[in-house]
């Protein structure tokens, strides 16, 4: 919880420094913290009473020194004394894409703008028009942009819900009497936002369970206290819902408040039909009203002839037909990832050395990590020219000798530039081991333009993987205009693999897309785009995604073999490209 309050408070801090055009290391140094906090998997107050603060990468002896102000009172002065003189509503113009700490502070001062709704209703008026550098254009971009931004605010993405959920599970989970714990809802199909947190438990204690939950320090209201369920609004802004049951009918339960409510739905018709009711208790005989199934969510399933539907798939999506005829897909599950195909280091905008990525990814388990830093055109992510990549290389394969239970492949990140052309020559990409092509500029080019421009990326011989292939950013940035169909016949053309991008704002592709990129034959690759260690652990969120695109482990690149992942990798390549790659490691996480 406390991650997620300072990283808040960081941004924010970053916001009013760019407002006031302070000095931009200032402004990128709290923005770096801010973005690392939130992906922090350790508990910041435990990492300050351990004094690891500056463990955390962009957190120096300043920065450490405002994270324990904030944990000791609750506030940080600097922060609080930056405030004054900006109105609120100014930075919350911030939020919405396309508007900077310039026009923020134009329509402030031109307009008196300090609301959505003000900015919303000036702006469909066509009254913005006329400011500097505002035009239509301008104008019905604000408005899309307002429009993601509540889109946002109504529902919380998975990266940030999940493990709010996680930590009220593991809270909830040791107290007194609890015999089972598990969350439901959207959150648990990992839906790519939620609009709440459902939890679902069984004790001996309900009232113990009631106290715990609405005395939680999460809590910032309490919106209902019965015997077996509550509600509260959680401190980051988005309802939690508990339930205590019996546990005779917590299979039926867990089934019922998963939903989607579709699925629900099909699932209450067959029962129907075989003469059964089915609600959150239980499934009842219509006939006698005696209870036939419940505690567990096979049952459920079962008495109505089917086998248990994984909870990603309920979507009423086919998944239903599927299990009446056996045929629901052996999905990939997290343990089946053998490796990342996309991670960066302070080569380039990581926030880490080649050989720590290196050990984290041993520790996971791992089989292979390739390091992936940008190219050249990538400018603002520190890109490496052709040179710098080679002695970059060169150190990837020194690191080698020293994870000899890890394969460490040397990769690139590298751009597609305007017309569709590698930022790197083909001789500089022959020289590593996977190539991941990524648009990072010119977003909104013309439909035709950016699908011709992927495809010919697709179709180069050293090009393995299509990185983030929409660049949507959730509640921040649309994706750009490009042609999927097509893109996904040329990548199975030329046997190359679409991404989904585990970073939590991308999940890119999202569900729907991997399905059908899934449907055409295309190949999958799950990856985190790390920038920082605790990124690594993002791969859930991918592989969620991937899950509910339907997609099994034989689809998925990176659940391969190192040996079959290379010479997949190299299948396109011409003979004389073809370079011997040094020798490396590689224990099987088998």
């Amino acid at each position: 919880m406390k991650n997620f309050e300072l990283a808040r408070l960081f941004d924010l801090m970053a916001d009013i420094l760019e407002i006031k055009e302070e000095n931009p290391f200032r402004i990128r140094a709290y923005r770096r913290a801010a973005q690392n906090l939130e992906s922090l998997t350790e508990d910041v107050e435990a990492l300050a009473r351990e004094e690891r603060l500056e463990e955390i990468p962009g957190v120096g002896k300043d920065l450490a020194g405002k994270i324990v102000e904030y944990l000791r009172t609750g506030r940080i002065k600097d922060v609080e004394a930056a405030k004054r003189g900006i109105p609120g509503g100014v930075v919350d113009l911030m939020n919405v894409p396309g508007i900077g700490p310039k026009t923020a502070k134009l329509l402030y001062e031109k307009e008196g703008i300090t609301t959505l709704d003000r900015l919303e209703k000036l702006a469909r008026a066509g009254k913005l028009r006329g400011l500097h550098g505002i035009q239509a254009k301008t104008e019905a971009n604000i408005l899309k942009g307002i429009a993601l931004v509540r889109g946002g605010q109504a529902r919380m993405p998975l990266g940030r819900a999940l493990p709010l959920g996680q930590e009220l599970v593991r809270a909830l989970g040791d107290v007194p009497g609890v015999k089972a714990i598990e969350l439901a809802g959207s959150l648990r199909r990992m839906k790519e936002t939620v609009g709440d947190i459902d939890v679902l438990a069984t004790s001996t204690s309900p009232a113990k369970v009631m106290h715990a939950f609405t005395t939680l320090p999460q809590v910032a209201e309490v919106l209902e206290r019965g015997e077996t369920k509550a509600a509260i609004r959680h401190r980051e802004g988005i309802q939690v819902d508990l339930r205590v049951l019996e546990p005779e009918c917590f299979g039926a339960a867990l089934a019922y408040f998963t939903g989607s409510k579709q699925h629900n739905i099909r699932i209450r018709e067959m029962a129907v039909k075989k003469g059964l009711k089915i609600s959150e208790y239980g499934v009842f005989r219509a006939s006698t009203g005696r209870r036939v199934a419940g505690a567990t969510e096979e049952e459920v399933y079962a008495a109505v002839g089917l086998p248990w539907i994984p909870p990603e798939l309920r979507e009423d999506l086919g998944e239903v037909e599927a299990a009446a005829k056996g045929r629901l897909p052996d999905l990939v599950a997290l343990g089946d990832i053998r490796g990342d195909l996309h991670c960066h280091t302070k080569a380039t905008d990581g926030s880490h050395t080649i050989d720590e990525l290196v050990a984290a990814a041993e520790t996971r388990g791992y089989e292979y990590v390739v390091v992936t830093d940008h190219s050249l055109s990538a400018r603002v992510a520190g890109g490496l020219s052709a040179d710098e990549l080679a002695a970059h290389v060169g150190k990837i394969r020194a690191v080698q000798p020293k994870h000899p239970r890890i394969a460490v492949l040397a990769g690139s990140e590298c751009d597609i530039l305007a017309d569709g052309a590698m930022d790197y020559s083909d001789d500089v990409l022959a020289r590593l081991d996977l190539v991941i092509g990524g648009v990072h500029s010119r977003f909104k080019q013309p439909r035709r333009e950016m699908t011709k421009r992927i495809c010919r990326a697709l179709a180069n011989p050293y090009v393995s993987v299509l990185a983030h292939p929409t660049g949507r950013l959730i509640g921040e940035r649309e994706p750009y205009d490009v042609d999927l169909e097509e893109v996904f016949r040329t990548a199975k053309q030329h046997g190359k693999a679409v991404e989904i991008n585990a970073y939590p704002s991308r999940l890119d592709l999202n569900d729907v897309h991997a399905r059908r990129a899934r449907d055409l034959g295309v190949l999958i690759a799950v990856n985190t785009d790390a920038h920082v260690l605790d990124h690594l652990s993002t791969i859930e969120l991918g592989v969620a995604t991937a899950r509910r695109a339907w997609v099994e482990k034989s689809g998925v690149v990176n659940t391969w073999p190192a040996k079959k992942l290379l010479a997949w990798a190299r299948s396109s390549r011409p003979e004389a490209g073809r370079r011997p790659l040094a020798a490396r490691g590689g224990g099987s996480k088998r």
